[in-house]
Formats: structure tokens, sequence, C-alpha cells
């Protein structure tokens, strides 16, 4: 599909700045708590202080007494007719509870007041009697038989049908490939851990905010900060049960996301609160319940064993894959088994991956999910391997590397992938060949693998009377794809990138497109704008044939320039634009896509030096080199900033984040004083090396380039201290208490 030589792009490639940059600089971008609308009124949550709790009874009278409340609304509110309260699907349940609090911050019920301090009041007057019941907060001890059950309808989904008994485990996925007893009888070495990881947050900076009106005619529109207007609208239509075309959802700037801004929380909550008061209203969450309210990404327990020859090839790899989801099941742990081995080429494996539910938020996604904690297993067992076949770690990986032709994730075989390519540039690279000296310092290097999501996107593109265009998109911006798809069309109808307006719009002034995540707006909406662009240049070229009084056929468009094919007769796009838009009707072109689940996929690898502190157990990174296999680098600048981004919170995650639970499931560090995420002084200058292997489904061989660094930092790392300390870290973080711990009779 690739269908542009590289050496021939004039704007893919440059660094133009981002069209929303001076409103986000001086302030004029309009993030979910700056909405103000006349007469809006403020929101607040109840929230449960316990992680599991029969909710008895709820007495919201008090509260509704109190002068200036207009509405209370609880999980009640959200019954449909024919359901009862016990019926209330989890989606719903999520938002408002049902019969049981399942984690603390659980949402109970929501007050509508004239301002936020008597919201805040009324709530503390909601009188809740809860029946607690015993807590499970670890992924192995909710799967034994005896631990406290969540769900008392649910059964385990396994490869041969539905268990027959409640069950905190959601689903068992199994992926078989080969003779995995084959292949241990081929395995002269063998490496196996246990391994676990913590649940972790986003750390996206801006609180969730939602504002909400509906109208006497059933007309509901809700501004939220989301990364997914489209699948907000759906959701908020499914739990309130209101249909879908009167609902328009209005994406506001966002100030990050990273995964955990594609569920709904506010904006059913607040829908309701305006139905039942008549008036706007609005929902800010503070951070504590962000923290304590929204979705983590999950926590795991990983049980893993490699083998391998005595010449280094990769002959067997099995795996045990738990995954908390918090209060209700996802699928994050099936995402790990098409993850763990994507970057190698193991002919015999057998993997069992397990949902599981305990009482903690229901988790959600966060830049490439499963995938880290997936790496941070198999990526310490090939470090194991390289020392005991006293092979170089990275020629180990090069020689098991997944290439074009090797069976995927998904059983079908790769189209043409990086993987090969990234390692042998991190092979060459000056951080690799450079000496590291001194005591108690490490390298370490890791791969990661993440196939990037396609989806559905949709684009209307308009030429100006002065031959501008502008582009109307519905993807949330959460990285700078004005801009990169902006250069995609430019590129496409032969325009300066200064000429394209591009503007993200509402749920009823666009067609459908998916969530800004899975690394695929860039990706799956750049191919909807090379199908607008090409529209429009058809179009133009029709309208033109009239004009210049000759065939459509003997019109050629090449560079952004359309010309006769005697070349008596020519002119730019833009000049041809002025003259055929500002005679005629309105140029307009739509591009739309529905491509797929997955794409070709990109893979990342990290080289990482470390000094650990034998006194204090701190770790602190000296050197940190991301290389990457990125298709195409539309915009360079944008996409070095997303290496370095995923890094410096690979690198939070491996060292010091963790949701950090009492015995009775309160999270005792839900503020930024306490969860502590990276610092400047935390990191070093991310080096970043940028390889470009065209992925052949994209007209400009584009990649998805967001999620893949975030896979490589917790293996990396991990890697590193193990070679700076000689004890390998099983679980993370590796916080200096957990660094002592392990390593006091050794460093």
């Amino acid at each position: 599909m690739v269908t542009k030589d590289r050496s021939s792009f004039k704007v893919i490639g440059t660094r133009p700045l981002r069209p929303d940059g001076i409103d986000k600089v001086t302030g004029r971008a309009q993030y979910g708590a700056d909405i103000r609308l006349s007469g809006t009124l403020s929101g607040h949550i109840l929230r449960s202080p316990h992680a599991h709790a029969v909710i008895k009874s709820i007495d919201t009278s008090k509260a509704e007494k109190l002068p200036g409340v207009k509405a209370v609304v609880t999980g009640a509110d959200l019954v449909l007719p024919g359901k009862t309260l016990d019926e209330l699907p989890d989606l719903s349940a999520n938002v408002l509870a049902g019969r049981k609090a399942l984690y603390r911050g659980h949402a109970i019920a929501a007050v509508a007041a004239i301002n936020e301090q008597v919201a805040r009041e009324a709530t503390r007057l909601i009188e809740v009697d809860y029946e607690v019941l015993p807590v499970v907060l670890d992924v192995r001890e909710s799967m034994q038989p005896g631990a406290p059950i969540l769900h008392q309808a649910m059964r385990t989904r396994t490869p041969s049908g539905p268990g027959d008994a409640p069950s905190n485990v959601v689903a068992h996925t199994q992926v078989i490939n080969g003779d995995i007893e084959a292949g241990w009888k081929d395995a002269v070495e063998i490496a196996e851990g246990d391994f676990s990881t913590s649940m972790v947050h986003q750390g996206y900076i801006e609180p969730h905010a939602a504002t909400a009106t509906w109208n006497s005619d059933g007309q509901v529109t809700i501004w939220s900060c989301t990364q997914g207007a489209f699948p907000a609208r759906e959701r908020t239509s499914t739990i309130l049960g209101h249909p879908i075309s009167k609902i328009k959802v209005i994406p506001t700037e966002i100030g990050g996301g990273f995964g955990g801004k594609i569920g709904v929380y506010l904006e059913p909550v607040t829908a309701l609160l305006a139905r039942k008061t008549g008036k706007p209203v609005k929902i800010q969450m503070d951070r504590d319940e962000v923290f304590e309210g929204t979705g983590p990404t999950p926590g795991t327990s990983i049980r893993a064993k490699l083998g391998a020859t005595k010449d280094g090839k990769f002959v067997a790899f099995q795996a045990d894959l738990a995954y908390e989801n918090g209060a209700y099941g996802g699928s994050a742990a099936n995402y790990a088994t098409m993850c763990i081995t994507a970057p190698y080429d193991i002919p015999n494996f057998h993997l069992d991956a397990f949902d599981v539910v305990v009482n903690k938020p229901r988790t959600q996604d966060y830049r490439a999910p499963s995938s880290p904690a997936a790496a941070f297993a198999m990526e310490q067992l090939i470090d194991e391997l390289s020392e005991k076949l006293n092979i170089d770690p990275l020629k180990l990986r090069l020689m098991n590397a997944a290439h074009e032709g090797t069976r995927g994730p998904t059983g079908m075989p790769y189209k043409r992938i990086g993987h090969e390519e990234i390692l042998e540039a991190a092979i060459d690279s000056p951080h690799y060949k450079s000496p590291l000296e001194g005591p108690n310092r490490g390298r370490g290097v890791a791969s990661g693998f993440w196939f990037n999501v396609a989806l559905r996107s949709s684009v209307n593109v308009s030429v100006q009377p002065d031959g501008t265009v502008n582009l109307i998109g519905g993807n949330t911006d959460l990285s700078g794809t004005r801009a990169s798809l902006a250069m995609q069309l430019a590129e496409t109808i032969g325009v300066a990138y200064e000429d394209v307006k591009p503007t993200v719009v509402d749920t009823d002034s666009v067609g459908y497109n998916d969530v800004t995540a899975g690394s695929r707006v860039t990706f799956a909406t750049g191919i909807a704008v090379h199908e607008a662009g090409n529209k429009l240049i058809k179009e133009m070229t029709g309208r033109l044939a009239e004009t210049w009084q000759v065939p459509v056929e003997d019109i050629e468009f090449e560079d952004g320039t359309f010309k006769t094919k005697d070349g008596a007769k020519s002119g730019t796009f833009k000049e041809i634009a002025q003259a055929v838009v500002g005679r005629g009707p309105g140029l307009t072109a739509s591009g739309s896509v529905n491509a797929g689940f997955l794409q070709g996929g990109a893979f990342a690898h990290h080289i990482v030096d470390v000094e650990v502190n034998p006194d204090t157990g701190k770790v602190n990174i000296l050197r940190y080199t991301a290389i990457q296999d990125v298709g195409t680098a539309v915009h360079p600048s944008y996409v070095e900033g997303q290496l370095q981004g995923g890094a410096v919170q690979g690198i939070g995650w491996a060292l010091n984040e963790e949701y950090y639970y009492d015995e009775e499931g309160r999270m005792v560090n839900s503020s930024f004083l306490d969860y502590r995420i990276p610092t400047t002084l935390d990191v070093p200058m991310i080096d970043t090396i940028l390889i470009e292997v065209p992925d052949p489904l994209h007209p400009f061989g584009v990649r998805g380039v967001g999620e893949p660094p975030i896979v490589p930092p917790l293996a990396a790392i991990a890697n590193a201290v193990a070679r700076a300390t000689g004890v390998r870290q099983y679980q993370l973080p590796m916080s200096p208490r957990r660094i002592l711990e392990t390593t006091k009779d050794v460093v």
C-alpha cells in the first residue's frame, strides 16, 4: 500500500510548529475544567470508604433537604425499564454502584447543588448502611478456592466453556504453538522466574472533568476531556438507555490520558443530574478521586520459563500470566499473550493467561496495555540466558529476532517489520559501544512490542476560496495528531503545511472515530486523510477539465501540480483551487477507514546504564537510549518526544510507582506527594535513534509510535540493576527499600 518514495516527501519528515501550540501556551485552549455555561450547577460524588461491602440501603433525604441542593442520584437511577438493581451491568455499576461497593473510592451517589461547597456538604449527609465484607487484593490469592467472591454470578470463561461455580477469574485464555515438550528436550539452558508488578497510574496531570446539559426535547450535550468522544457517546447511551442520536459529546483539550481517559466516569452522572435539574451540571475530580476512582493499569503475577540450545536458539517458552483487573473484568491478560513472544521467533510455546478481579478500581489501558509487564518477565529471562550461554545480550536477541514471515501474535505471518534493524542499530550505537566503568554500575537492554490498533476513522476536508484546506476530524489530540494529520494531507495534495487548518470537532460534526489510543490516529486516521486528499484531487481534476476544455484523462497530478500531458497548461493545487472554488460550488471530500483491529506493529529497544547506591538502595539512571522502528517519522520532533516520554514513564514504573494498599483495601498514597512520579532530577536526557522501516499497510509507511517506548524500560532497568548488584529483581517497583532488602548480603 506504500504509494510514495520517502525521498520525495516535501512535508513529511519536517518539523513545523503544532497548530494548537499558541492556544495552549497562552492559556486560551479549553480543557475539561474550563467549560463554564450560564447557570451551571456543581456536582460532587460520594465514594465508598470500604473496599468490599454490601450496600444495604442509601438514605438521601437529609442531603436533598439541604438548602442549595437541586438533585441527588444513585445507582437506582441507572436501572433501565424492566430491570432491577441486581441486574445493573458492570459498565453502569462502575459509574454508580449497584448492590455492592467493590473498591474504596467506588462511586455511590452524586449531588448537584448551587456551588461545590454545598454539593460536598450534601454528600456528607447521605447515609449509607454498609455490610462490610472481606477483601482480596492480590491476584494469586483471588484465584484460590475460598477467596472472597466479588461477583456471585461470575463464571470463568475458559477454552472449553464457562466454569460451573462462582469465581474471581473472569477468563482463562490459552495459546499453544508447536510442541512444548519437544522444545524442552532440545533446550540445553533454561531460565525461569516468578515476576510481579504493582498497579500503577497513568499519571496524567489533568483530573477528569465533565459538563452536561439535558434539554426538554431530550437532547444531551456533554463536554468531556475524553480520549474518545464517540465511544463516550456510545457508553453513555448504553448506561442511560437514551438514544445515541440524542447525545452529542464535545471533546475538550486533554491534559494527558495515556489510556486512562478512555472509560466513562463522570459523563453519565452529569447527564443524569442535568436531566433531574434542568440545568447544566459540571463535576471535576480531586486528585485522590482520580487515583481511587478511575482506572490504573493492572498489577500482575507472571511465572515464566525460557529454554535455548547451546548455540543460543530459543526453542521453548512457557508462561502463566495473571492480571489484576480491579473490580470488573477486562482483557489485559489476553493482550499479554499477543505481546510476550512477539519480538522473537520461538517455535514452541504454551501460554495461559488469566483475567482476575480484586477489590481495587476497574483497570484501564496504560500505553501498550499488558505488554510492559510481559516484557519485564521475558526480557529478564533472555538476559539470564545470555549470561549462562556467554552470549552478548543484544546478539542473543538478534539471533532470535522475529522478522518478515515470522508468525506474529495473531498467528498470521508478519509483513515488513523492523526488530532486526533496531537491534543492529543498538549494537552499533555510541551508547552500547561506550565503556561503563566504576563499582555498583550496570548496563541493561530490553526489547518491546506493541501491535498498534487501527480501527475506524473518518475525516472531512474542504477547500476554501483562497486555496487553503480545512481538515475536520474527531480524534482528541493527545500528542500532536493535528499536526501529523495536517502534514499527511499536505503531502497528499501538494500544498504547504501552513495551508491546512486541522480542527477537532464533536460527534455530530464528522463521521465515526474510535478512541485516540492504541497508537492508531496518525496511522489509521492518516489513511482516511490520504483517501480524502485523493478524492479532492479527483474532483478538482474533473472541474479543471471543464475549465481547460480538455479530456479528464489528459490531466495529470504530480507533486502538487496539475498539468496537461502535453505541458501546455499547468497550475499548483492552490492556484487551481482558487480558480475552481472561487467560481463554482464548494469543494469537499471525506475519507473513512475501518482498518481492523491490528496493523503491522512496532518494536522498540532500550539501553540503560545505572548506578546503585549500596547504602541507600537508590538507583540512579546514568544514561538512556531509546531506539525504535517508527515506520516513517511524520514529525520527527514529536516522534522523539513520544520515545522520551514513554521511557520516562517506564522509569517511574520500574523504580518508584505503585498503588500501595493497607490490609483493608485503602490506597495510602493517593496523591502526587506520596505517589512518586519521576521529576527532572530523576532522569537524564533520553537519547533517541529513529529507525524507519515503512509499514506496507500505510500509504506513507507510518507506524504508531506512542506505545512501544513504555514496554522495554521495566526490564532494561531490571537487567541493569542485576548486573550492577549481582541480584535479579523479580518484583516492581525496584524502590530503595526493596533494593536494600534483596541485596543487603551481596552489595
